[in-house]
């Protein structure tokens, strides 16, 4: 058998980032009954990244030098201090589902940011058009819970996903130039892992400032959900999402935020017996619709 290509290889880690992280906002809810936000967040990323590191290093993998740290260091703080750290915050005041909305809207963040940098990819119509009518089809998936908030708490939780999104996008983009130079052949599980130790302290120097210590409590149920993020969430997803960022375009990858909720509806209709509609249907339909027209090259 021949060498799987890369763009496969590419693509499957996008579909497993497709898949894995629709289901993380489901763990994230239920570990949060426990385990202070921040605190939470600290601990995924910081058992992950060191698990990772730790394999690495016995397998002889090389590992980042000290002089690419500074680079890694800002990554892993943009795309897991505030891109996920933010999230877990908001889940405290806002439903699950609408959270996922929230941050489908990071396609809009990073195609614009990454369109003023150099050599970013243009912010074209097409592309306009098939993010407008993805996220329509967002809206229309968990329209009944976006009825239901109010308060400053709630807002509080809504301008949170937008400061994930908006660190998420900007170092998503910085990381797919950055590959472009001297990082293309960094090893990704490794500059993955290190990312996510950075990030991991950032959130953990977060949480003890909140003396959120106090408040931590592992019970079975929110440990088997942090376990869940840990090895699913942060370790198999987050490494297939920095190997999909490295060989596809940021348009493409950051498609994974519309379908990130449609996972969740399925999941939840099928292990949680929770109603499926025609309007869920129709729904997904114009999710796939949004992301095919972003998708198209002609």
């Amino acid at each position: 058998m021949g060498r799987i290509p890369t763009s496969t290889r590419a693509y499957a880690a996008w579909a497993i980032v497709c898949v894995v992280w629709g289901t993380t906002y489901l763990a994230i809810r239920i570990s949060l009954e426990t385990i202070p936000p921040m605190l939470l967040a600290a601990i995924r990323w910081i058992v992950a990244g060191g698990l990772v590191i730790t394999v690495l290093a016995i397998r002889g993998v090389r590992l980042p030098k000290p002089p690419a740290w500074p680079s890694l260091a800002v990554l892993g703080i943009l795309l897991l201090g505030f891109g996920n750290g933010a999230v877990v915050w908001a889940e405290q005041t806002v439903p699950s589902g609408l959270t996922a909305v929230l941050v489908a809207t990071s396609p809009f963040w990073m195609v614009g940011i990454d369109s003023l940098m150099p050599n970013g990819e243009p912010f074209t119509l097409r592309r306009i058009v098939g993010l407008l009518v993805g996220f329509c089809g967002i809206v229309m998936l968990v329209w009944p819970e976006i009825r239901v908030g109010g308060g400053r708490a709630f807002l509080g939780g809504v301008i949170a996903t937008q400061i994930a999104c908006v660190g998420w996008a900007t170092g998503s983009s910085y990381a797919r130039h950055r590959g472009r130079g001297h990082a293309s052949d960094e090893n990704v599980m490794a500059t993955a892992a290190f990312e996510m130790l950075f990030g991991g302290v950032f959130l953990l120097a977060a949480g003890l400032a909140l003396h959120e210590g106090s408040h931590l409590v592992f019970t079975l149920r929110t440990g088997g959900a942090l376990a869940y993020l840990i090895v699913f969430g942060a370790i198999g997803g987050f490494t297939a999402y920095a190997y999909a960022l490295k060989h596809l375009p940021v348009a493409t990858v950051s498609l994974y935020a519309y379908i990130n909720p449609v996972i969740a509806v399925v999941l939840g209709t099928l292990i949680l017996r929770e109603p499926f509609s025609w309007r869920m249907a129709v729904a997904a339909v114009v999710v796939l619709a949004g992301m095919a027209v972003v998708r198209s090259r002609n």
